[in-house]
């Protein structure tokens, strides 16, 4: 195959790398874990431990985010899931949030799965950019997850 160079592949991101590999140190850490409770616990202390780590805007986004989805979907379990806060039912994730700075992108994102049961015709969001949470947003956050989980 001729190459033209302007579509070359160039592998994953350093960023995407970095989440993979986070992705598998979270892996690791669970299994180590002994009780079902234990696990529940340290993984949250885990999420709130990677949410303060964040840059300002993202860290004070993702405060919100993790109140607003815990107080409105509390069989939501929270997790990391490479490297992010995400927020899993059955152990699966149902949501998760991105931040702009670990991706060096222009906004964090709020994602929900396919596990999420946002169906709404043929066509619906799975990803939302947030710049802000408001307490319009923080509405909006509410009745996503708790649609998400009905």
């Amino acid at each position: 195959m001729s190459n033209t160079g302007s579509s070359a592949y160039e592998g994953f991101t350093a960023e995407e790398q970095a989440a993979m590999k986070d992705h598998a140190r979270e892996l690791k850490a669970a299994a180590r874990r002994s009780s079902r409770a234990d696990k529940a616990a340290e993984t949250a202390r885990d999420v709130l431990a990677k949410i303060a780590e964040m840059q300002d805007s993202d860290r004070i986004m993702a405060e919100r985010v993790h109140a607003v989805i815990t107080a409105n979907a509390p069989v939501l379990a929270p997790k990391l899931w490479y490297g992010m806060p995400a927020y899993a039912l059955d152990g699966k994730v149902v949501c998760f949030f991105q931040s702009a700075g670990k991706f060096k992108t222009r906004y964090a994102t709020l994602g929900f799965s396919d596990q999420a049961k946002l169906d709404e015709g043929t066509m619906w969001a799975a990803g939302f950019a947030l710049t802000e949470v408001t307490a319009e947003v923080e509405a909006r956050i509410a009745a996503l997850v708790k649609q998400a989980v009905s």
